[in-house]
């Protein structure tokens, strides 16, 4: 198991190290991700291998949210202060999170050449 995260944190380390080297806007975290899937393609045996460390982390994902909900709890009275532009903020992050993945689907069929959209 040990073994395992420290194939995962691996990729982490390495994708942030690329981040941080080629100077992109994409985190470092998501390049590792990124780069974890082309290995797990090319080699599927690592996938057998992380499997199971990985489902085990997946299981309790929920504890890596109890942070977040304490951090609002402390901080009540800035988001009483502030409700109408955190509101509007998620509304609209919400709505273009939706127009982009609406958009992104057509494209996608109009490369692919589905005839329904």
């Amino acid at each position: 198991m040990i073994l395992h995260i420290t194939i995962l944190l691996c990729f982490q380390l390495a994708g942030e190290v690329l981040s941080r080297a080629l100077g992109t806007p994409v985190p470092g975290p998501v390049l590792g991700m990124a780069m974890l899937v082309g290995a797990l393609l090319v080699f599927p045996r690592l996938a057998e291998t992380i499997r199971s460390t990985a489902q085990g982390l997946l299981a309790h994902l929920s504890l890596l949210f109890v942070p977040a909900g304490v951090g609002i709890v402390g901080h009540l009275d800035k988001l009483g202060a502030n409700a109408g532009p955190i509101i509007i903020a998620i509304i609209g992050s919400t709505v273009l999170a939706i127009v982009a993945g609406v958009l992104t689907f057509v494209g996608v069929s109009r490369l692919v050449g589905a005839k329904d959209v």
